[in-house]
């Protein structure tokens, strides 16, 4: 359903409350942290049926209480369960050459079409109230949870009593018909469901795999037989925007789809290999994001630190770490923390992965010439209280980034380098004056994503005195630490670990660290400065969640 801010304007454009009003509802939103509807209803102003009935209006969508409607058993059996939890959809009527679908927001063309094929007929859409919407949907599509297994022998029984021509002729015909499209929708929607960040497609010399990684492991999945790889693939390069005939050369696209009521996207990789073309999908869920600081990872002194960091007036912020250990959430989560109505924040991204209300957002775009240097110069022209800047790839965009910082604005960036100190001497290796950097970094931060122990199945352990003493475990927090594991079970997939935290090495940069990045000194110099001017480093920050019980030393040593 539309966010509040959005619903609010939309309710400004129709005409149907005054601009008092209006103010009286914003005020009221921001002082009880109420959403838009909510706060309407309790100052007597509108019904829900009404807010939503005005919103169907402004899409050009009929309304229709469902409520009105018998749900019919033999309808609903049309429409598998996969579909129908996917797209928020729910058959109200049929006449035999239209089926009539409730719906709580506009269904754009491409899966119109897409449901016209899965469903064999013509459609009509009317939109309902999306609460009794999803009561609906849970109640009579939550008892037959349909699952990748199922699909798949279904496509295999089409195939093999050669009852669908269309799906046995060439790939591009093949990725349009209904079985194909149910698989790859079925494939995105258990992703999104075990909150995998990315989805690989990988072609071998007899089989076609399927990796889920999750929890920054990858899963294997049912295997594709080998007959449908082409489809497959034609289907994920026609989702994307790709060249669906080209096959020999790497493509980058992109997917946005609507599952389970909220908009999902997917940036897609396809690369040739030997075997035919691998793809990756990363997916991009708003909404399974945690932007606030302690669910990041942050505990104790390290999140009082950063907390001040964020609110200083002016200066640079790094972020640094390998690709995939986290570094755009914990942005995100500091601009979240400080974006308030008295702050302008301009970020400019490769890609813009999460879109953040109340920021402005640059998408750069090198086959144009808004690469992150031209991006942040124009943003300087935008008067900003604050900048991201998605990284610092070179000695421009580091230039124009310190300059921003000197001249008053506070700047966030990420680099790629192993710990917090190595980022001093990244910047003057790409040729940044030492001096620029002394004047200019506020703090640098190394981070890492390490798995959390199963809640379902943590149990207490007492690891061994060998293995504390190999990894330089405190013996003075051993003596008084619990430590706990996963046993493993069906709710962690019998890993042991359900879902990911942050571990951090902090580096303020006190007058001692100036000093010698003036004199370009070597990383392991400013790291034993930055020790003894309180940084406790990654394996020290992970092994306090050890003590804290929510992961395994196994873990932080693999991490830190």
């Amino acid at each position: 359903m539309v966010e509040s801010v959005e619903l609010l304007k939309i309710l400004e454009k129709m005409e149907v409350l005054n601009k008092e009003q209006l103010d009286a509802i914003e005020a009221t939103m921001q002082a009880e942290e109420k959403d838009v509807i909510t706060a309407v209803q309790d100052m007597g102003l509108l019904t829900e049926e009404q807010i939503y009935e005005i919103y169907a209006q402004h899409l050009g969508l009929p309304y229709e209480d469902v409520d009105a409607y018998t749900p019919d058993q033999d309808l609903i059996k049309l429409l598998d369960t996969m579909t129908a939890q996917q797209f928020q959809i729910f058959p109200l009527a049929t006449d035999g050459s239209f089926m009539k679908l409730a719906c709580a927001d506009f269904v754009d063309l491409k899966t119109q079409e897409d449901l016209r094929h899965v469903l064999e007929t013509n459609l009509d859409f009317v939109m309902v109230n999306p609460r009794k919407l999803t009561v609906l949907i849970d109640t009579f599509y939550a008892v037959q949870q349909e699952n990748l297994t199922d699909v798949l022998n279904d496509l295999q029984m089409v195939v093999d009593d050669k009852s669908d021509a269309a799906l046995l002729a060439d790939d591009a015909t093949a990725a349009e018909q209904a079985p194909i499209i149910r698989l790859v929708n079925m494939l995105l929607m258990q992703a999104l469901k075990n909150k995998a960040s990315d989805i690989h497609f990988e072609p071998n010399e007899k089989e076609f795999d399927v990796r889920f990684r999750q929890d920054g492991v990858l899963v294997h999945q049912p295997k594709i037989p080998k007959k449908f790889q082409g489809a497959v693939q034609a289907r994920l390069k026609i989702m994307s925007g790709m060249d669906i005939a080209e096959k020999r050369i790497p493509q980058d696209g992109r997917i946005k789809i609507k599952m389970l009521g909220r908009e999902i996207d997917f940036r897609v990789s396809a690369l040739p290999s030997i075997y035919g073309e691998s793809c990756v999908l990363r997916l991009l869920d708003k909404g399974s994001v945690s932007l606030g600081l302690a669910q990041v990872g942050f505990i104790e002194d390290n999140l009082r630190i950063f907390n001040d960091l964020i609110r200083k007036p002016n200066g640079i912020i790094l972020v640094t770490g390998p690709t995939g250990s986290g570094k755009t959430t914990t942005l995100y989560s500091a601009l979240n923390e400080i974006n308030k109505p008295d702050r302008k924040i301009i970020t400019v991204e490769d890609p813009v992965e999460y879109q953040l209300d109340g920021i402005n957002q640059v998408q750069v775009n090198s086959h144009i010439g808004l690469t992150f240097a031209t991006g942040l110069r124009s943003m300087l022209r935008q008067s900003p209280d604050v900048i991201l800047v998605g990284e610092m790839r070179d000695l421009e965009t580091a230039s124009v980034g310190i300059r921003a910082a000197l001249t008053g604005h506070l700047v966030f960036s990420t680099l790629h380098t192993n710990d917090a100190p190595s980022s001093v001497t990244r910047l003057i290796d790409m040729g940044v004056s030492p001096f620029m950097i002394a004047s200019s970094l506020q703090a640098a931060m190394a981070q890492r994503l390490c798995r959390t122990i199963c809640k379902n199945c943590k149990q207490v352990y007492q690891p061994s005195e060998k293995i504390l003493k190999e990894v330089n475990f405190p013996p003075d927090v051993a003596a008084r630490t619990t430590f706990y594991k996963g046993a493993g079970c069906e709710t962690c997939n019998f890993t042991g670990y359900k879902g990911r935290t942050g571990i951090f090495e902090l580096m303020v940069v006190s007058e001692e660290i100036k000093a010698l990045i003036l004199e370009v000194k070597p990383s392991y110099v400013i790291q034993e400065a930055a020790i003894r001017n309180g940084m406790r480093t990654l394996r020290e920050d992970g092994f306090r969640k050890v003590a804290l019980g929510m992961t395994t030393i196994e873990e932080v040593v693999a991490n830190g």
